[in-house]
């Protein structure tokens, strides 16, 4: 005598989903105002290369002044820096802004006064 065949129920994940929706049409997985935009060229960011002048803004060593001795980009652009102390550290070229070198401050005026009045 044959055995009678083995009959499996359909699986769960076997019924078909809907179709996709039309490019513009209302999609309930996505609602509007919910969507995301990622600027490509803000990687570009501040132009900061090997040897600049630059000031740490967050962290240990923040408001010292650093020389930038090497540069790593990635999804989050990194730099090392030496301090003026000597030390280095990596940090994230958005905390880094750059200090012009030929920028000198602008010289005291003689009565005491701002020149903005």
């Amino acid at each position: 005598m044959r055995r009678k065949k083995q009959v499996y129920p359909p699986a769960k994940t076997a019924t078909k989903g809907q179709a996709a929706p039309l490019p513009g049409a209302f999609d309930p997985r996505n609602p509007p105002g919910r969507t995301v935009t990622i600027n490509l060229a803000a990687g570009a960011g501040r132009a900061i290369r090997v040897g600049d002048k630059v000031r740490i803004s967050t962290g240990l060593f923040a408001g010292e002044a650093a020389v930038v001795e090497s540069e790593a980009s990635g999804v989050i652009p990194s730099v090392m820096v030496r301090t003026e102390g000597g030390r280095t550290r990596r940090a994230r070229s958005i905390d880094l802004e750059p200090i012009s070198g030929d920028a000198a401050p602008p010289p005291p005026s003689p009565s005491g006064t701002s020149p903005e009045a």
